[in-house]
């Protein structure tokens, strides 16, 4: 087992390496893709009004929260709906800024601030934090990702247990080359728009937590 307060993301100048690259990626695309960011702004604030940019506190790295910044796609302020107004919440604008994935452009801050990288566990929300099981909080030993395993192999499609399983085969194996794939294969994927929203959902289900297992019951002797 991993301790999350000793990340294998720590694995020498490999890590190093990594960030490098993510600060060099980002910063490189804030700069490039700069009239991109201004032109959504601009849509938000017709489209939806103020605030221009969602922000919501996230889990981070050896659990640290953090916050994130992504432009808002969804109409109302988010305090008076529950979870399962989302569907509703979502306007046009906003599930073409998700389907298109230009909503999570400003989280390229987050990145050159260090609280995520472009590859890793997808952060999140701080409610989640009381419902992982202590293998399930592994995820949080290595960097929170822009994209990651589990967003190239069905993103919000899968399952809890599918997406802590992609997850943690990250954290135990993660590599450059792996982030270099990952990283080809989220092109390819935000491309095709699959893998935006669970089935009913206006992105995935919400996370209440890994039922025990229960034993089976004993079964009396003749």
């Amino acid at each position: 087992m991993v301790d999350p307060a000793t990340p294998t993301s720590s694995r020498g100048g490999v890590a190093a390496v990594k960030r490098v690259v993510d600060v060099v990626v980002a910063s490189t695309a804030l700069l490039v893709m700069a009239p991109v960011l201004a032109a959504v702004a601009v849509a938000v604030l017709l489209g939806l009004g103020r605030p221009v940019i969602f922000r919501q506190r996230r889990i981070g790295w050896r659990g640290r929260e953090f916050t994130i910044v992504k432009f808002r796609s969804m109409a109302g302020d988010g305090h008076a709906f529950s979870p399962d107004d989302d569907q509703l919440r979502l306007t046009p604008l906003g599930r073409w800024l998700r389907s298109t994935s230009l909503d999570e452009l400003p989280s390229l801050w987050n990145i050159l601030r260090g609280d995520m990288s472009l590859v890793g566990p997808r952060p999140f929300p701080t409610s989640y934090r009381g419902l992982y099981t202590p293998e399930q909080f592994r995820r949080h030993a290595v960097r929170p990702g822009l994209t990651g395993l589990a967003q190239v192999n069905g993103r919000n499609e899968l399952d809890w247990e599918k997406r802590f399983a992609y997850d943690l085969r990250y954290v135990d194996h993660w590599s450059l080359s792996l982030d270099a794939r990952i990283l080809a294969r989220t092109a390819v994927a935000v491309l095709r728009r699959r893998g935006i929203n669970a089935p009913g959902t206006a992105t995935a289900h919400e996370f209440r937590g890994t039922a025990p297992e229960q034993p089976e019951p004993a079964t009396a002797g003749r």
